[in-house]
């Protein structure tokens, strides 16, 4: 996994990533101070080497001197050969109160050069001190024609359109959100959108998808917006995609911390939403997306703190992204995790984890397991510790009682992650049991709700289940769709198996293999040997 140094004040932040002549270059945010875009490539999306910073904060008097936020490199659909990096600026002047969007492009990924500045009038009677500034200096104007490097006409920055969206410190919440492009082309026209607000409504719900045309190349017109729910704050990090024919809006959401999609046939057509539209569970958020050799891969990055995200963030391992029979969108496991895959470990000896209560019995037959304990708590391990690891079953449960998976457990005090899988109604928990310290009463017992998640199935009480610890990153796959995907370094090692409490489950195609340590070093593919693997 992609972290800063372990004791660095810093951490990543929102990401975006290209794909391009066999390396993933990915561009990302540094938290707290936001003061420059770093980069960093790989081979695999999973062992990141930094190259050098993309993007730093402008000198003081600039439009984006303060701070530069989420940005958003592709093509330039005119410029065979070049890439465009829009990206988001705040000025010290304003104390970061106006978001701009500015645009640098560049050759070979490497290199990129900001566009020159051209103010452009859409913001009426309540222009910001920078504007302000340029009409008594006489340099605000129209976008004018330029030559080398950019050879078209350009605008930027950017600004929100105060005839469609939020655009002066005396609407809404005193700050103005235009920020997170994204940049869309069909083969025919080019889109550039981003996160704002619309200009009525409840404050708390303005929140929409802001939209520019390219009209010409490098100059964009406001348009209104595609998508205004009614019910966030703000949509951030938009995505836009075409997918078999049908068009999908990715966002995230700050309210709960997580990542939801819409829908439709036609740009300019409304956007709808599935009965399950939230792509990625609570903590991982910044979604985006790219396309590499396979097809689409979606990335985020990962938050231990929601209410924060500004310390102790990482980047997990990409997920492939599909669309079902149906129509909607899912995330699978990444299959570059197969060349980490170190052997298959035998699965048939396996040992109850403790003291059972009542009648219980543990049956392995060539593909097939027969589990069962009458009453209490059970687990069913197998006999060798492992660190990272991917186990695969199909689970079936028989009765009515609770099954789940136990992994990375010490076999002395049982310390470690327990995960309860509801077969019947779609249900996962992982949560983390610990000892405290002796003699610390009640603080003994510590317990931590990790995240959760939720599944549909037409076949109750059963389930494909995979189950991968790669460092501190653990994710959980339900019949192939991912539906926990967090980090936790608190265990690193122990037994896994599977659980039961008043059940009878049967296993079959139970496969456990060993995986090679993801851990960064200088000397590898990363920048240092991070906090979290």
């Amino acid at each position: 996994m992609f972290a800063e140094f372990e004791g660095s004040r810093r951490t990543i932040g929102d990401v975006d990533v290209v794909y391009h002549g066999g390396l993933y270059h990915l561009f990302h945010l540094v938290l707290p101070n936001h003061d420059y875009i770093a980069h960093a490539v790989s081979t695999d999306g999973i062992n990141w080497r930094r190259v050098n910073n993309a993007l730093f904060i402008a000198d003081p008097g600039s439009w984006d001197d303060l701070m530069l936020w989420t940005m958003h490199v592709s093509a330039d659909p005119y410029r065979p050969g070049r890439w465009r990096m829009f990206y988001t600026g705040l000025s010290r002047r304003e104390q970061g109160r106006i978001q701009r969007i500015g645009m640098a492009v560049s050759e070979d990924l490497y290199h990129w050069r900001k566009a020159p500045v051209h103010w452009v009038d859409n913001r009426g009677p309540h222009d910001p001190p920078l504007v302000m500034e340029a009409r008594q200096k006489g340099t605000f104007q129209k976008a004018s024609r330029h030559h080398a490097p950019y050879d078209s006409t350009s605008c930027f920055p950017l600004e929100a359109d105060g005839r469609y969206y939020e655009s002066s410190l005396d609407e809404g919440r005193s700050w103005v959100s235009f920020r997170d492009p994204f940049y869309y082309y069909d083969g025919r026209r080019g889109w550039l959108i981003a996160s704002g607000r619309v200009k009525h409504g409840p404050v708390i719900r303005r929140g929409c998808v802001a939209v520019m045309e390219e009209v010409e190349p490098n100059r964009f017109e406001a348009r209104p917006t595609w998508h205004h729910p009614g019910l966030y704050d703000d949509i951030e990090v938009p995505n836009l995609m075409q997918i078999e024919g049908e068009y999908y809006l990715i966002g995230s959401i700050r309210e709960d911390a997580k990542i939801r999609y819409w829908h439709t046939d036609r740009l300019g057509n409304p956007w709808r939403s599935y009965y399950d539209n939230v792509l990625m569970p609570r903590g991982n958020y910044a979604g985006r997306v790219c396309r590499d050799a396979k097809g689409w891969l979606f990335w985020c990055f990962y938050t231990t703190n929601t209410e924060d995200r500004t310390t102790n963030n990482l980047l997990p391992a990409p997920k492939r992204l599909v669309r079902t029979p149906e129509g909607l969108l899912r995330v699978t496991s990444y299959e570059g995790f197969d060349t980490w895959v170190l052997q298959h470990l035998d699965t048939r000896c396996v040992c109850s984890l403790k003291e059972g209560t009542g009648q219980q019995f543990c049956r392995v037959e060539d593909h097939t397991w027969e589990l069962k304990s009458e009453a209490g708590f059970q687990a069913f391990v197998f006999d060798h510790p492992v660190d990272h690891f991917r186990l695969r079953a199909h689970m079936r449960l028989k009765g009515k009682g609770k099954c789940g998976l136990v992994f990375r457990v010490d076999p002395q005090t049982h310390d470690g992650y327990y995960l309860s899988l509801d077969l019947m109604k779609g249900v996962a928990q992982l949560r983390r049991w610990q000892t405290g310290a002796p003699g610390s009463g009640e603080r003994m017992m510590q317990f931590h709700e990790l995240q959760s998640g939720n599944w549909y199935t037409d076949t109750r009480g059963e389930a494909h289940v995979q189950l991968l610890a790669f460092g501190s990153y653990l994710e959980l796959s339900i019949d192939g769709r991912i539906i926990l995907s967090l980090a936790d370094q608190t265990f690193q090692q122990g037994v896994v198996g599977f659980a039961l409490e008043s059940a009878h489950l049967q296993l079959r195609d139970v496969e456990l293999t060993s995986m090679r340590s993801p851990r960064q070093h200088d000397d590898q593919l990363v920048s240092g040997t991070p906090k979290q693997e």
